[in-house]
Protein backbone atom coordinates (compact mmCIF):
# COMPACT_ATOMS: atom_id res chain seq x y z
CA UNK A 1 0.00 0.00 0.00
CA UNK A 2 0.79 3.49 -0.85
CA UNK A 3 0.20 6.30 1.26
CA UNK A 4 -0.77 9.88 0.11
CA UNK A 5 -0.45 12.18 2.72
CA UNK A 6 -2.71 15.42 1.38
CA UNK A 7 -1.38 18.95 2.11
CA UNK A 8 -4.26 20.07 -0.42
CA UNK A 9 -3.22 20.08 -3.93
CA UNK A 10 -5.74 20.21 -6.23
CA UNK A 11 -3.91 17.17 -8.10
CA UNK A 12 -3.54 15.46 -5.30
CA UNK A 13 -6.20 12.63 -6.20
CA UNK A 14 -4.67 12.83 -9.35
CA UNK A 15 -1.33 11.36 -7.87
CA UNK A 16 -3.54 8.60 -6.08
CA UNK A 17 -5.10 7.83 -9.57
CA UNK A 18 -2.15 7.21 -11.17
CA UNK A 19 -0.31 4.35 -8.30
CA UNK A 20 -4.35 3.10 -8.93
CA UNK A 21 -3.87 2.86 -12.87
CA UNK A 22 -0.30 0.87 -12.20
CA UNK A 23 -2.50 -1.78 -10.30
CA UNK A 24 -0.92 -0.47 -6.51
CA UNK A 25 -3.29 0.30 -4.02
CA UNK A 26 -2.91 3.78 -2.24
CA UNK A 27 -4.83 5.60 0.09
CA UNK A 28 -4.92 9.41 0.89
CA UNK A 29 -4.58 10.70 4.58
CA UNK A 30 -4.43 14.34 5.71
CA UNK A 31 -0.90 15.58 6.15
CA UNK A 32 -1.63 15.62 9.78
CA UNK A 33 -1.89 11.56 10.43
CA UNK A 34 -0.25 10.49 13.45
CA UNK A 35 3.02 8.88 13.52
CA UNK A 36 1.12 5.72 14.95
CA UNK A 37 -1.34 5.62 12.67
CA UNK A 38 0.69 5.84 9.88
CA UNK A 39 2.73 3.10 11.08
CA UNK A 40 -0.52 0.98 11.54
CA UNK A 41 -0.76 1.44 7.56
CA UNK A 42 2.51 -0.36 6.82
CA UNK A 43 3.14 1.79 4.03
CA UNK A 44 5.15 0.45 1.08
CA UNK A 45 6.05 3.47 0.26
CA UNK A 46 4.98 7.44 1.15
CA UNK A 47 4.13 10.28 -1.26
CA UNK A 48 3.63 13.94 0.24
CA UNK A 49 1.47 15.62 -2.38
CA UNK A 50 1.44 19.55 -3.58
CA UNK A 51 -0.53 22.27 -2.14
CA UNK A 52 -1.15 26.46 -1.98
CA UNK A 53 0.75 26.70 1.10
CA UNK A 54 4.29 28.00 1.20
CA UNK A 55 6.56 25.89 3.81
CA UNK A 56 7.87 29.06 4.84
CA UNK A 57 4.65 30.38 6.53
CA UNK A 58 3.88 30.29 9.84
CA UNK A 59 0.84 28.24 9.93
CA UNK A 60 2.25 26.08 6.84
CA UNK A 61 0.58 22.50 7.10
CA UNK A 62 3.49 20.29 8.03
CA UNK A 63 3.16 16.43 8.98
CA UNK A 64 5.15 15.05 11.91
CA UNK A 65 8.54 14.97 11.92
CA UNK A 66 9.24 11.14 11.39
CA UNK A 67 7.36 11.45 7.92
CA UNK A 68 11.07 10.34 6.42
CA UNK A 69 12.44 8.10 9.19
CA UNK A 70 9.37 5.30 9.11
CA UNK A 71 11.80 3.50 6.82
CA UNK A 72 9.98 3.38 3.46
CA UNK A 73 10.84 5.24 0.78
CA UNK A 74 9.64 8.87 0.62
CA UNK A 75 8.64 10.88 -3.09
CA UNK A 76 7.56 14.70 -1.90
CA UNK A 77 5.86 16.67 -5.32
CA UNK A 78 6.12 20.23 -5.50
CA UNK A 79 4.87 21.52 -1.75
CA UNK A 80 6.10 18.29 -0.59
CA UNK A 81 9.60 18.71 -1.93
CA UNK A 82 9.73 21.77 0.26
CA UNK A 83 8.68 19.97 3.10
CA UNK A 84 11.48 17.28 2.62
CA UNK A 85 13.91 20.10 1.92
CA UNK A 86 12.64 21.59 5.57
CA UNK A 87 13.17 18.31 7.76
CA UNK A 88 16.16 17.83 6.33
CA UNK A 89 18.01 21.39 6.71
CA UNK A 90 17.75 22.39 3.57
CA UNK A 91 16.46 26.04 2.43
CA UNK A 92 13.33 26.55 0.78
CA UNK A 93 12.50 30.78 -1.00
CA UNK A 94 9.89 32.50 -2.87
CA UNK A 95 10.83 31.80 -6.60
CA UNK A 96 11.71 35.36 -7.84
CA UNK A 97 9.64 34.03 -10.76
CA UNK A 98 6.91 31.85 -9.91
CA UNK A 99 6.21 28.86 -12.35
CA UNK A 100 2.62 27.99 -13.42
CA UNK A 101 2.29 25.81 -16.81
CA UNK A 102 4.26 24.05 -18.96
CA UNK A 103 8.27 24.02 -18.49
CA UNK A 104 11.08 22.07 -19.75
CA UNK A 105 13.04 19.82 -16.89
CA UNK A 106 17.00 18.72 -17.81
CA UNK A 107 17.38 15.47 -16.10
CA UNK A 108 20.94 15.17 -14.99
CA UNK A 109 20.50 11.39 -13.27
CA UNK A 110 19.34 8.89 -15.05
CA UNK A 111 19.15 6.30 -11.93
CA UNK A 112 16.39 5.54 -9.68
CA UNK A 113 13.58 7.83 -10.34
CA UNK A 114 14.58 8.89 -13.51
CA UNK A 115 15.42 5.16 -14.55
CA UNK A 116 15.10 4.32 -18.22
CA UNK A 117 14.88 8.29 -19.52
CA UNK A 118 18.47 8.34 -20.74
CA UNK A 119 19.64 12.14 -20.57
CA UNK A 120 16.98 13.70 -21.82
CA UNK A 121 14.50 17.69 -22.05
CA UNK A 122 11.37 16.22 -20.37
CA UNK A 123 8.05 18.73 -20.78
CA UNK A 124 6.96 18.82 -17.26
CA UNK A 125 3.98 21.01 -15.83
CA UNK A 126 5.00 23.42 -13.15
CA UNK A 127 2.52 24.96 -10.38
CA UNK A 128 4.48 26.90 -7.97
CA UNK A 129 5.73 30.23 -6.01
CA UNK A 130 9.03 28.65 -4.13
CA UNK A 131 11.78 26.37 -4.90
CA UNK A 132 14.54 24.84 -3.18
CA UNK A 133 17.39 27.01 -2.83
CA UNK A 134 19.88 25.10 -0.91
CA UNK A 135 19.35 20.77 -0.32
CA UNK A 136 19.96 18.98 2.95
CA UNK A 137 23.21 17.85 3.61
CA UNK A 138 24.09 14.72 1.50
CA UNK A 139 21.48 15.08 -0.98
CA UNK A 140 21.91 15.18 -5.44
CA UNK A 141 20.44 16.71 -7.70
CA UNK A 142 18.57 15.00 -10.17
CA UNK A 143 17.07 17.03 -12.95
CA UNK A 144 16.89 20.77 -13.02
CA UNK A 145 14.84 23.61 -15.00
CA UNK A 146 15.63 26.94 -16.43
CA UNK A 147 13.89 28.53 -13.53
CA UNK A 148 14.68 25.72 -11.21
CA UNK A 149 18.46 24.31 -10.93
CA UNK A 150 17.17 22.07 -8.35
CA UNK A 151 14.04 20.59 -9.57
CA UNK A 152 14.52 16.89 -8.95
CA UNK A 153 16.60 15.89 -5.70
CA UNK A 154 17.25 12.51 -3.78
CA UNK A 155 19.00 11.16 -0.65
CA UNK A 156 19.44 7.44 -2.70
CA UNK A 157 20.68 5.98 0.82
CA UNK A 158 17.52 6.83 2.46
CA UNK A 159 15.15 6.39 -0.62
CA UNK A 160 13.75 9.88 -0.50
CA UNK A 161 12.93 11.94 -3.39
CA UNK A 162 11.77 15.14 -4.39
CA UNK A 163 10.46 16.91 -7.46
CA UNK A 164 9.12 20.38 -8.08
CA UNK A 165 6.95 19.69 -11.00
CA UNK A 166 4.12 17.52 -11.12
CA UNK A 167 4.36 14.19 -12.42
CA UNK A 168 0.48 12.92 -11.65
CA UNK A 169 -1.24 15.08 -14.55
CA UNK A 170 -1.42 14.51 -17.77
CA UNK A 171 0.62 17.82 -19.05
CA UNK A 172 4.23 15.66 -17.69
CA UNK A 173 5.23 14.18 -20.56
CA UNK A 174 6.66 10.32 -19.18
CA UNK A 175 4.96 11.29 -15.66
CA UNK A 176 3.66 7.92 -15.28
CA UNK A 177 6.70 6.35 -15.78
CA UNK A 178 8.22 8.46 -13.26
CA UNK A 179 5.70 6.95 -10.48
CA UNK A 180 6.40 3.63 -11.91
CA UNK A 181 10.31 4.07 -10.88
CA UNK A 182 9.07 5.45 -7.68
CA UNK A 183 6.52 2.25 -6.98
CA UNK A 184 8.39 -0.47 -8.49
CA UNK A 185 12.33 0.43 -8.88
CA UNK A 186 12.53 1.89 -5.36
CA UNK A 187 9.29 1.35 -2.84
CA UNK A 188 9.86 -2.23 -4.34
CA UNK A 189 5.32 -2.72 -4.69
CA UNK A 190 3.31 -5.34 -6.60
CA UNK A 191 1.03 -4.52 -9.20
CA UNK A 192 -1.90 -6.78 -7.76
CA UNK A 193 -4.94 -3.65 -7.20
CA UNK A 194 -7.49 -4.07 -9.43
CA UNK A 195 -11.46 -2.67 -10.08
CA UNK A 196 -12.15 -6.14 -9.29
CA UNK A 197 -10.33 -6.01 -5.93
CA UNK A 198 -12.34 -2.47 -5.20
CA UNK A 199 -15.90 -3.72 -5.96
CA UNK A 200 -15.38 -6.57 -3.59
CA UNK A 201 -13.62 -3.87 -0.82
CA UNK A 202 -16.63 -1.24 -1.48
CA UNK A 203 -19.42 -4.12 -1.17
CA UNK A 204 -17.81 -5.25 2.52
CA UNK A 205 -17.21 -1.80 3.28
CA UNK A 206 -21.27 -0.61 2.32
CA UNK A 207 -22.63 -3.89 3.81
CA UNK A 208 -20.83 -2.84 7.24
CA UNK A 209 -22.02 0.61 7.18
CA UNK A 210 -25.72 -0.09 6.24
CA UNK A 211 -26.33 -3.04 8.35
CA UNK A 212 -30.10 -4.11 8.22
CA UNK A 213 -31.29 -0.16 7.00
CA UNK A 214 -32.86 0.91 3.89
CA UNK A 215 -30.59 2.91 1.29
CA UNK A 216 -32.74 5.58 -1.19
CA UNK A 217 -30.98 5.89 -4.03
CA UNK A 218 -30.61 9.43 -6.24
CA UNK A 219 -30.99 7.86 -9.79
CA UNK A 220 -30.83 9.85 -12.70
CA UNK A 221 -30.16 7.15 -15.63
CA UNK A 222 -26.57 9.14 -16.00
CA UNK A 223 -22.89 7.00 -15.73
CA UNK A 224 -22.25 7.91 -12.07
CA UNK A 225 -26.08 7.35 -10.57
CA UNK A 226 -26.37 4.32 -12.11
CA UNK A 227 -22.81 2.62 -11.26
CA UNK A 228 -23.42 3.92 -8.01
CA UNK A 229 -27.07 1.84 -7.87
CA UNK A 230 -25.46 -0.67 -9.11
CA UNK A 231 -22.76 -1.24 -6.49
CA UNK A 232 -25.22 -0.28 -3.53
CA UNK A 233 -27.77 -2.72 -5.09
CA UNK A 234 -24.69 -5.65 -5.22
CA UNK A 235 -24.03 -4.69 -1.65
CA UNK A 236 -27.78 -5.08 0.17
CA UNK A 237 -29.76 -5.97 -2.49
CA UNK A 238 -33.05 -5.15 -1.99
CA UNK A 239 -32.42 -3.09 0.67
CA UNK A 240 -31.76 -0.18 -1.90
CA UNK A 241 -35.01 1.88 -3.11
CA UNK A 242 -34.30 4.12 -6.27
CA UNK A 243 -35.88 7.65 -6.48
CA UNK A 244 -35.86 9.27 -9.74
CA UNK A 245 -36.52 12.88 -9.25
CA UNK A 246 -37.73 15.20 -12.42
CA UNK A 247 -36.29 18.48 -11.59
CA UNK A 248 -37.26 20.25 -14.56
CA UNK A 249 -33.73 20.78 -15.94
CA UNK A 250 -32.84 17.44 -17.54
CA UNK A 251 -32.45 17.07 -21.07
CA UNK A 252 -35.56 16.63 -23.35
CA UNK A 253 -38.06 13.38 -22.17
CA UNK A 254 -35.40 12.91 -20.11
CA UNK A 255 -37.35 11.04 -17.38
CA UNK A 256 -39.08 8.56 -19.82
CA UNK A 257 -36.64 7.70 -21.48
CA UNK A 258 -34.40 6.71 -18.12
CA UNK A 259 -37.13 5.22 -16.60
CA UNK A 260 -38.36 2.85 -19.57
CA UNK A 261 -34.54 1.78 -19.95
CA UNK A 262 -33.93 1.06 -16.15
CA UNK A 263 -37.75 -1.05 -15.86
CA UNK A 264 -36.17 -3.12 -18.59
CA UNK A 265 -32.59 -3.55 -17.63
CA UNK A 266 -32.60 -3.61 -13.84
CA UNK A 267 -34.32 -5.32 -11.12
CA UNK A 268 -34.33 -2.39 -8.78
CA UNK A 269 -36.82 -0.90 -6.87
CA UNK A 270 -37.69 2.06 -8.62
CA UNK A 271 -39.89 5.50 -7.49
CA UNK A 272 -40.24 8.62 -10.23
CA UNK A 273 -41.09 11.51 -8.75
CA UNK A 274 -42.46 14.81 -11.01
CA UNK A 275 -40.62 18.15 -9.24
CA UNK A 276 -39.99 19.99 -12.05
CA UNK A 277 -42.56 22.83 -11.00
CA UNK A 278 -41.13 23.14 -7.26
CA UNK A 279 -37.69 23.46 -8.84
CA UNK A 280 -38.89 25.53 -11.25
CA UNK A 281 -40.68 27.94 -9.18
CA UNK A 282 -37.56 28.16 -6.69
CA UNK A 283 -34.94 29.10 -9.49
CA UNK A 284 -37.12 32.33 -10.36
CA UNK A 285 -35.25 35.05 -10.05
CA UNK A 286 -32.08 33.51 -9.41
CA UNK A 287 -29.41 34.40 -11.57
CA UNK A 288 -25.97 33.75 -9.31
CA UNK A 289 -24.36 30.17 -9.92
CA UNK A 290 -23.54 29.42 -6.71
CA UNK A 291 -27.21 30.09 -5.70
CA UNK A 292 -28.17 28.03 -8.27
CA UNK A 293 -26.64 24.78 -7.04
CA UNK A 294 -27.11 25.27 -3.43
CA UNK A 295 -30.59 25.90 -3.90
CA UNK A 296 -31.17 22.82 -6.02
CA UNK A 297 -29.05 21.05 -3.69
CA UNK A 298 -31.17 21.82 -1.01
CA UNK A 299 -34.55 21.10 -2.84
CA UNK A 300 -33.42 17.82 -4.09
CA UNK A 301 -32.92 16.87 -0.34
CA UNK A 302 -36.17 18.21 0.30
CA UNK A 303 -37.65 16.29 -2.14
CA UNK A 304 -35.93 13.07 -0.87
CA UNK A 305 -36.18 13.38 2.64
CA UNK A 306 -39.97 13.73 1.50
CA UNK A 307 -39.90 10.44 -0.17
CA UNK A 308 -38.15 8.78 2.44
CA UNK A 309 -40.90 9.26 5.36
CA UNK A 310 -43.17 7.16 3.24
CA UNK A 311 -40.77 4.47 3.43
CA UNK A 312 -39.56 2.28 6.48
CA UNK A 313 -36.48 2.25 8.36
CA UNK A 314 -34.65 4.36 5.56
CA UNK A 315 -31.68 5.39 6.82
CA UNK A 316 -29.10 6.48 4.48
CA UNK A 317 -29.20 8.34 0.57
CA UNK A 318 -26.71 7.12 -1.84
CA UNK A 319 -25.07 9.67 -4.01
CA UNK A 320 -23.02 8.93 -6.96
CA UNK A 321 -20.50 12.07 -6.18
CA UNK A 322 -17.11 11.81 -7.72
CA UNK A 323 -13.56 13.01 -6.66
CA UNK A 324 -13.75 16.48 -9.19
CA UNK A 325 -17.17 17.46 -7.40
CA UNK A 326 -15.49 17.25 -3.94
CA UNK A 327 -12.19 18.49 -5.21
CA UNK A 328 -13.63 21.29 -6.59
CA UNK A 329 -16.34 22.11 -4.05
CA UNK A 330 -14.91 21.42 -0.49
CA UNK A 331 -11.44 20.33 1.34
CA UNK A 332 -11.47 16.30 0.32
CA UNK A 333 -8.94 15.55 2.71
CA UNK A 334 -6.61 18.15 3.73
CA UNK A 335 -6.66 21.99 3.10
CA UNK A 336 -7.70 22.37 -0.63
CA UNK A 337 -8.76 25.63 -2.29
CA UNK A 338 -12.27 25.91 -2.96
CA UNK A 339 -13.51 26.35 -6.64
CA UNK A 340 -17.21 25.74 -6.85
CA UNK A 341 -19.75 24.08 -4.83
CA UNK A 342 -21.40 20.97 -6.25
CA UNK A 343 -24.82 20.11 -5.35
CA UNK A 344 -23.93 16.81 -3.84
CA UNK A 345 -21.01 17.92 -1.13
CA UNK A 346 -21.93 21.60 -0.89
CA UNK A 347 -22.90 22.21 2.64
CA UNK A 348 -26.00 19.64 2.93
CA UNK A 349 -24.83 16.94 5.38
CA UNK A 350 -24.96 19.70 8.07
CA UNK A 351 -29.12 19.56 7.98
CA UNK A 352 -30.40 16.57 6.21
CA UNK A 353 -31.74 13.42 8.27
CA UNK A 354 -30.34 11.34 6.25
CA UNK A 355 -26.90 9.73 6.15
CA UNK A 356 -24.56 9.56 2.92
CA UNK A 357 -23.56 6.67 0.95
CA UNK A 358 -21.14 7.81 -1.63
CA UNK A 359 -19.03 4.75 -2.85
CA UNK A 360 -17.38 6.27 -5.61
CA UNK A 361 -16.36 10.25 -4.23
CA UNK A 362 -12.82 9.07 -4.51
CA UNK A 363 -12.95 7.39 -8.37
CA UNK A 364 -13.02 9.52 -11.46
CA UNK A 365 -14.88 9.38 -14.47
CA UNK A 366 -12.80 7.05 -16.54
CA UNK A 367 -12.47 4.88 -13.42
CA UNK A 368 -16.63 5.11 -12.59
CA UNK A 369 -16.61 4.20 -16.43
CA UNK A 370 -14.26 0.78 -15.80
CA UNK A 371 -16.35 0.25 -12.56
CA UNK A 372 -19.58 -0.15 -15.00
CA UNK A 373 -18.04 -2.70 -17.05
CA UNK A 374 -17.15 -4.62 -13.99
CA UNK A 375 -20.64 -4.24 -12.56
CA UNK A 376 -22.19 -5.32 -15.96
CA UNK A 377 -23.26 -1.51 -16.88
CA UNK A 378 -25.21 -1.64 -20.77
CA UNK A 379 -22.27 0.58 -22.76
CA UNK A 380 -25.22 3.10 -23.95
CA UNK A 381 -25.68 3.82 -20.38
CA UNK A 382 -21.99 3.22 -19.19
CA UNK A 383 -20.40 5.66 -22.55
CA UNK A 384 -22.58 8.75 -21.23
CA UNK A 385 -21.22 12.09 -21.16
CA UNK A 386 -21.03 13.81 -17.97
CA UNK A 387 -23.86 15.43 -16.67
CA UNK A 388 -24.11 18.37 -14.41
CA UNK A 389 -25.83 17.44 -11.30
CA UNK A 390 -27.95 20.73 -11.45
CA UNK A 391 -28.55 19.47 -14.61
CA UNK A 392 -29.45 22.46 -17.31
CA UNK A 393 -29.95 25.43 -14.75
CA UNK A 394 -26.10 25.63 -14.76
CA UNK A 395 -25.80 25.67 -18.15
CA UNK A 396 -28.26 28.47 -18.83
CA UNK A 397 -26.45 31.78 -17.73
CA UNK A 398 -28.96 34.34 -15.85
CA UNK A 399 -32.01 32.92 -14.43
CA UNK A 400 -33.63 29.70 -15.31
CA UNK A 401 -37.16 29.73 -16.93
CA UNK A 402 -39.16 27.22 -18.50
CA UNK A 403 -38.90 29.06 -21.56
CA UNK A 404 -35.24 29.30 -21.28
CA UNK A 405 -34.97 24.95 -20.71
CA UNK A 406 -36.73 24.37 -23.30
CA UNK A 407 -34.53 26.78 -25.94
CA UNK A 408 -31.93 24.54 -24.18
CA UNK A 409 -33.13 21.49 -24.47
CA UNK A 410 -34.03 21.42 -28.16
CA UNK A 411 -30.10 23.05 -28.51
CA UNK A 412 -28.68 19.66 -27.18
CA UNK A 413 -30.57 17.31 -28.52
CA UNK A 414 -29.03 19.02 -31.54
CA UNK A 415 -26.02 18.93 -30.42
CA UNK A 416 -25.94 15.09 -29.30
CA UNK A 417 -27.40 13.95 -32.64
CA UNK A 418 -24.49 16.15 -34.77
CA UNK A 419 -21.82 14.89 -32.72
CA UNK A 420 -22.96 11.23 -32.43
CA UNK A 421 -23.23 11.42 -36.62
CA UNK A 422 -19.54 13.04 -36.69
CA UNK A 423 -18.66 9.68 -35.09
CA UNK A 424 -17.30 11.79 -32.47
CA UNK A 425 -19.55 11.11 -29.54
CA UNK A 426 -16.75 8.58 -27.78
CA UNK A 427 -13.72 10.04 -28.26
CA UNK A 428 -15.37 13.98 -26.17
CA UNK A 429 -15.09 14.26 -23.04
CA UNK A 430 -18.24 16.21 -23.10
CA UNK A 431 -19.99 18.09 -25.96
CA UNK A 432 -23.22 20.24 -25.10
CA UNK A 433 -24.80 23.76 -25.35
CA UNK A 434 -24.91 26.42 -22.85
CA UNK A 435 -27.74 29.62 -23.36
CA UNK A 436 -26.07 32.88 -22.80
CA UNK A 437 -27.80 36.13 -21.28
CA UNK A 438 -27.30 38.21 -24.15
CA UNK A 439 -29.11 38.65 -27.40
CA UNK A 440 -27.70 39.53 -30.79
CA UNK A 441 -29.49 41.30 -33.68
CA UNK A 442 -29.73 38.99 -36.74
CA UNK A 443 -31.76 38.72 -40.69
CA UNK A 444 -34.00 35.54 -41.38
CA UNK A 445 -35.62 35.67 -44.62
CA UNK A 446 -36.16 39.83 -44.52
CA UNK A 447 -37.05 40.42 -41.25
CA UNK A 448 -34.66 41.37 -38.44
CA UNK A 449 -34.98 39.45 -35.47
CA UNK A 450 -33.19 40.02 -31.81
CA UNK A 451 -32.63 37.03 -29.88
CA UNK A 452 -30.61 34.10 -28.01
CA UNK A 453 -26.74 32.96 -28.27
CA UNK A 454 -25.86 29.82 -27.96
CA UNK A 455 -21.83 28.98 -26.99
CA UNK A 456 -21.18 25.23 -27.93
CA UNK A 457 -18.25 23.53 -26.00
CA UNK A 458 -16.68 20.73 -26.75
CA UNK A 459 -13.84 19.10 -24.95
CA UNK A 460 -11.16 16.13 -24.57
CA UNK A 461 -9.91 15.01 -21.09
CA UNK A 462 -8.68 11.59 -19.54
CA UNK A 463 -10.47 12.68 -15.94
CA UNK A 464 -12.23 16.04 -15.78
CA UNK A 465 -9.70 17.70 -14.18
CA UNK A 466 -8.09 18.75 -16.80
CA UNK A 467 -9.41 19.18 -20.39
CA UNK A 468 -8.94 21.62 -23.64
CA UNK A 469 -11.06 22.62 -26.08
CA UNK A 470 -11.96 19.71 -28.73
CA UNK A 471 -10.81 20.89 -32.29
CA UNK A 472 -13.92 19.63 -34.06
CA UNK A 473 -13.83 19.97 -38.20
CA UNK A 474 -15.12 22.84 -39.79
CA UNK A 475 -18.33 20.89 -41.74
CA UNK A 476 -19.26 19.78 -38.26
CA UNK A 477 -19.49 22.90 -36.14
CA UNK A 478 -21.25 24.48 -39.47
CA UNK A 479 -23.90 21.76 -39.60
CA UNK A 480 -24.26 22.23 -36.08
CA UNK A 481 -24.86 25.94 -35.58
CA UNK A 482 -26.86 25.76 -39.26
CA UNK A 483 -29.15 23.55 -37.05
CA UNK A 484 -29.63 25.65 -34.17
CA UNK A 485 -30.33 28.80 -36.02
CA UNK A 486 -32.76 27.10 -38.18
CA UNK A 487 -34.60 24.76 -36.02
CA UNK A 488 -34.34 26.24 -32.08
CA UNK A 489 -36.76 29.09 -32.06
CA UNK A 490 -35.40 31.65 -30.08
CA UNK A 491 -31.83 31.51 -31.18
CA UNK A 492 -29.88 33.48 -33.91
CA UNK A 493 -25.91 32.84 -33.41
CA UNK A 494 -24.20 30.36 -32.05
CA UNK A 495 -20.66 30.73 -30.62
CA UNK A 496 -17.51 28.37 -29.85
CA UNK A 497 -15.66 27.87 -26.88
CA UNK A 498 -12.14 27.77 -27.15
CA UNK A 499 -10.88 27.96 -23.24
CA UNK A 500 -9.29 24.98 -21.38
CA UNK A 501 -9.23 23.94 -18.11
CA UNK A 502 -7.47 25.58 -16.64
CA UNK A 503 -7.86 28.67 -16.39
CA UNK A 504 -11.59 27.92 -16.89
CA UNK A 505 -13.62 25.31 -16.19
CA UNK A 506 -15.06 22.46 -18.02
CA UNK A 507 -18.98 23.90 -17.27
CA UNK A 508 -19.73 27.68 -17.21
CA UNK A 509 -21.31 28.30 -13.99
Amino acid sequence: MILVLDFGSQFTQLIARRVRELQVYCEIHPFSLSADKIRALQPEGIILSGGPSSVYEDEAPLPVREVSDFGVPVLGVCYGMGVLTLFGGGRVEQSARREYGPAELIIDDTRDLFHGFEAVKLPVWMSHGDKTEAMPAGWQVLAHSANSPIAAFADPQRHRFGVQFHPEVAHTQRGKEILANFLFRICKAKADWTMENFVERETTRLRKQVGNSTVVCALSGGVDSTVTAALVHRAVGDQLICVFVDNGVLRRDEALRVMDFLRESFHFRIKAVDAGKLFLSRLAGVEDPEKKRRLIGTTFIEVFEEEAKQLSNVEFLAQGTLYPDVIESVSFKGPSQTIKSHHNVGGLPERMRLKLVEPLRELFKDEVRELGRVLGIPPRINNRHPFPGPGLAIRILGEVTAERVAILQAAEVVVDEEIRAAGLYDKLWQAFAVLLPVKTVGVMGDARTYENVVALRAVESVDGMTADWARLPGDVLARISSRLINEVRGVNRVVYDISSKPPATIEWE
